[in-house]
């Protein structure tokens, strides 16, 4: 049984609810355990990701957020910043899934976050547990 890490970025509280829902219930559905952390923004994500990996209490690991597309460029700057810190963690062999949703409006994030519906979170889940299926066959 392996243990998860799930990073939220808890800015949109309803949405981030529904994301880590699904992110939980994959993980425990693939038999396995989930924790949940919270840190203050999308940009946070990466650095609490490779500090949790220096404990070596967690084989894999899950990115939740929101980043909906302002009047400003911070929206890309999050959301490509976010997006390039995970990779590179997951390059350097960490299994993450990345859950973190960049989007245009509330409407489409709602759509993504459901696990009823498009169900991020748990894809996200998903994608982590894969890796470390691979990172466990190649070691």
């Amino acid at each position: 049984m392996a243990k998860f890490l799930i990073v939220e970025a808890r800015f949109y509280d309803h949405m981030n609810d529904m994301l880590v829902e699904g992110a939980k219930a994959a993980i425990k559905a693939a038999g396995h355990k989930a924790e949940v952390i919270t840190v203050p923004g999308a940009l946070e994500i990466p650095g609490a990701i490779a500090l949790a990996d220096q404990s070596g209490d967690y084989e894999g690991y899950v990115a939740i957020g929101v980043v909906i597309r302002g009047e400003t460029y911070h929206f890309e700057i999050v959301a490509g910043e976010s997006a390039r810190g995970i990779m590179a963690l997951t390059m350097d062999g960490m299994a993450i899934g990345n859950g973190i949703l960049t989007v245009e409006n509330e409407a489409q994030a709602i759509v993504r976050a459901d696990p009823k519906q498009k169900d991020k979170g748990g894809e996200a889940a998903k994608a982590a547990l894969a890796l470390l299926a691979l990172r466990e066959r190649w070691a």
